[in-house]
């Protein structure tokens, strides 16, 4: 047979594989790199740590207008997450969750990268305490309203951005600048039996107060302020299957080509 046949022959072949496997690839495990930035006004609010989750959109952390459950209370009273984690994986424990950066400052960003199989958890859902405050939060709310791939593993959207007017009052602690967390005593609080609401407004009656981390505090918000940017950024990860067959493929024409010069 011609050489430069063969070698067609091969190389035909192995493409009409790797296409054959192209549809399982397409939806497939995904580095993603979500960065985080405080876009709030120098001297203004900070956040606490970001806890995000990928899932099948089982996990819904929060309802307006509901009382608050404990997981997002451990969110939005303390920034921990200490019961939001446990509660996302008992919904969902396929998901992959996880924690970004410390207290971030006005201007301050952070990262973390994430494997994310886009098959099985195509939404996301975040949320952080917002301080100083005694029980603010951003987050979403809806199991659902962030879905992050479409079913060939894309990103469908490349960032989230928050203003002032998506700050949420958890309605579980009741306003106290002594016993706000960033500003004052945080293990000093009184419940408040309420519903989680929209709030910023409060905010400004911290203003002139001093943070833990040393300036004066001063609100500065609006309503269309922006506060926080969430950024996405995905690199395929290789099938296995898809890498080890190339490889063969490579193999077999480097050998159908030492044959011919033989």
């Amino acid at each position: 047979m011609n050489p430069s046949l063969s070698r067609s022959m091969l190389a035909s072949t192995l493409a009409a594989v790797l296409l054959g496997l192209a549809p399982a690839a397409r939806a497939a495990t995904v580095q993603v790199t979500v960065s985080v930035e405080n876009l709030a006004p120098a001297g203004g609010i900070a956040f606490a740590p970001l806890h995000v989750g990928f899932h099948q959109g089982l996990f819904d952390g929060f309802d307006e207008g509901a009382a608050a459950a404990p997981g997002i209370v451990s969110v939005a009273e303390n920034g921990s997450g200490s019961a939001w984690q446990p509660a996302f994986a008992a919904a969902d424990p396929m998901a992959t969750r996880g924690t970004i950066g410390g207290v971030l400052l006005a201007g301050g960003m952070a990262s973390q990268t994430f494997l994310v199989d886009t098959a099985l958890n195509p939404f996301f859902t975040f949320a952080a305490m917002v301080v100083p405050s005694n029980d603010f939060f951003i987050g979403n709310d809806g199991a659902t309203q962030y879905p992050l791939f479409d079913a060939a593993g894309h990103l469908l959207i490349a960032e989230i951005m928050q203003s002032a007017a998506d700050i949420w009052d958890a309605g579980s602690e009741a306003f106290d600048p002594a016993a706000a967390a960033f500003v004052g005593d945080a293990s000093g609080h009184t419940d408040q039996n309420g519903v989680v609401n929209r709030n910023f407004a409060e905010l400004a009656q911290f203003d002139g107060l001093t943070t833990a981390a040393g300036y004066t505090f001063a609100s500065q918000l609006q309503g269309g302020t922006p506060i926080y940017r969430i950024r996405f950024d995905a690199q395929t990860v290789p099938a296995p299957a898809t890498a080890w067959l190339a490889v063969c493929g490579l193999a077999g024409l480097g050998a159908t080509r030492r044959r011919r010069a033989g």
